[in-house]
């Protein structure tokens, strides 16, 4: 397969970092990655590198992805996304060869290069003998693509199972930044910013809670989507009524 096959160009409109739910911690890290970015120029002037590389972990459904392409968006930039679940070969020379490849395309367009399931890189390490080694040479090849990678381009990984994956990896990060679950506020608002688009006929919806953003927005637009099919059918039902009187 081509590497163009691999890189995920997402048709979903992104949304701004400022419509996100994120904890006060990791708006705190971000908002200063957008200023650092934004006054790269007289940064570099003093020599002063940029926090270009940021690490996502956490709970799935919980806005990683969504957080990424916000933070392209919010810095102009074009994002590239690579989903190493997929992309992982079971030659691994090759797959080094092409995530060169793809670190090489990032540099050329100053983009945001977005790695998601990165832990495809340490589980594959519990393998026999052969890949273990293998792995360990791909591992070498990522840090040093990353310790390679230009100022102006940032990196993000994301993960859900932060635990396999190689420290030597990890320390390349310089922010990390947790996506946990959402309290029972956190989701009333997100409920809330999800029902505003609606009218009220349709919003009533059973709030479910200890669940994921995602999980909240599918019961949210499931509920609202079968609000609105009963309506309709009950309004074709009263105009059908209507006709067979005349």
């Amino acid at each position: 397969m081509a590497l163009s096959d691999f890189i995920i160009n997402s048709k979903e409109a992104t949304i701004g970092l400022d419509q996100i739910h994120l904890s006060p911690k990791n708006n705190k890290a971000l908002s200063q990655l957008l200023k650092e970015f934004k006054h790269f120029e007289v940064l570099n002037k003093y020599k002063l590198p940029i926090d270009n590389k940021i690490f996502l972990f956490g709970h799935t459904g919980c806005g990683k992805t969504t957080t990424a392409k916000a933070i392209a968006k919010a810095l102009d930039k074009k994002i590239i996304i690579l989903n190493l679940g997929n992309f992982v070969s079971s030659r691994l020379g090759e797959t080094a060869k092409n995530i060169t490849e793809v670190f090489k395309k990032a540099a050329r367009e100053n983009a945001v290069l977005f790695l998601d399931e990165f832990d495809s890189i340490g589980k594959l390490r519990d393998h026999g003998d052969k890949d273990s080694a293998e792995m360990k040479r791909l591992v070498n090849t990522v840090i040093q693509l990353i310790d390679e990678l230009p100022n102006n381009v940032l990196l993000i990984a994301a993960t859900n199972h932060p635990a396999v994956i190689d420290t030597a990896l990890l320390r390349r990060f310089q922010l990390k930044l947790q996506f946990e679950l959402p309290n029972q506020e956190q989701l009333d608002a997100y409920y809330d910013s999800l029902l505003m688009q609606f009218p009220e006929a349709f919003c009533n919806v059973e709030r479910v809670y200890n669940i994921s953003y995602a999980e909240a927005k599918d019961i949210t637009f499931s509920a609202v989507k079968n609000a609105i099919i009963e309506h309709e059918e009950h309004k074709a039902k009263e105009n059908l009524q209507q006709k067979v009187k005349l």
